[in-house]
């Protein structure tokens, strides 16, 4: 078997979820070109841009998930890395979220990545060894005002991860989290506001203010290009971090400072921000 901790020009075989767009198109992309053996996982079957393989898997989905997977370790042999990147994005006031919208939520962005370490893991147990990268958000150590569903389900998968990290370390398995800050990519345009945003009025201006600030910081964000270059050197590298966080500066900046101020501080300045 392959080891993950190797050259990347070893041909690695690579799993990436959520390829139809953004992020995992741009790794998905970016890895095949540097070598790797890359499939590359969609929801549902449309046609993509690119050159690596693309199978149809729903992280939502316990059979499509262990099925997506068997597929690739039946044309392969082995998994060496699987880079979590699927996921959906509300918007609301917590107020405004429902328990159905916030289920949903959870159901891609923590169960989805959830599902696939489960399938994978025993693949890479086997064969001693493999790379797992949970591609978070700084909203997952960030408490974002009016995307607090998001921001808890990327809070979820950290915590996740740092408990995964100890538990496969045995079996000569490695696992990432990176966390980008605002990237240019679909999310902006794919984000669904919850259903009461749209009819309670005690949060609407504020909400409204906050996302402008979102939208405008995604859409003038770094490029996706840039996660995938990331993604390239933690496979590369023999002994990875846990974190790696990526992004524009000053959101790189506010991790650090959300460490060393004042936690009462620290809330103001995001609300000024933010405009809340």
């Amino acid at each position: 078997m392959a080891n993950t901790r190797g050259n990347i020009e070893e041909r690695q075989v690579v799993l990436v979820t959520g390829t139809s767009s953004g992020i995992g198109q741009a790794c998905a992309a970016h890895l095949h070109r540097r070598g790797c053996r890359v499939y590359g996982t969609i929801r549902r079957p449309q046609p993509i841009p690119g050159s690596f393989e693309m199978i149809q898997m729903d992280v939502d989905s316990d059979e499509s998930v262990q099925g997506g997977i068997a597929l690739v370790y039946e044309r392969e042999g082995r998994l060496d890395v699987v880079v979590n990147n699927a996921g959906c994005h509300f918007a609301g006031a917590i107020e405004d979220t429902s328990i159905e919208e916030a289920k949903a939520q959870f159901e891609t962005d923590f169960f989805g990545v959830m599902r696939v370490c489960r399938a994978a893991l025993p693949i890479m147990r086997a064969q001693r060894s493999g790379t797992i990268i949970n591609i978070s958000s700084i909203g997952g150590l960030l408490g974002m005002p009016f995307q607090g569903l998001y921001s808890a389900s990327k809070h979820a998968v950290e915590g996740m991860s740092e408990a995964l990290s100890m538990e496969v370390r045995p079996f000569g398995i490695r696992v990432v989290l990176v966390e980008p800050g605002d990237m240019r990519t679909g999310v902006t345009a794919a984000r669904r506001r919850t259903a009461q945003s749209l009819a309670n009025a005690a949060y609407q201006a504020r909400f409204g203010s906050a996302m402008q600030v979102v939208e405008h910081d995604e859409t003038h964000g770094a490029s996706p290009d840039q996660v995938a270059r990331l993604v390239e050197r933690i496979i590369r590298s023999r002994s990875p971090r846990l974190r790696y966080v990526v992004g524009p500066f000053y959101e790189t900046v506010s991790v650090v400072a959300k460490k060393v101020l004042p936690p009462r501080l620290f809330e103001w300045i995001i609300a000024k921000y933010y405009h809340v």
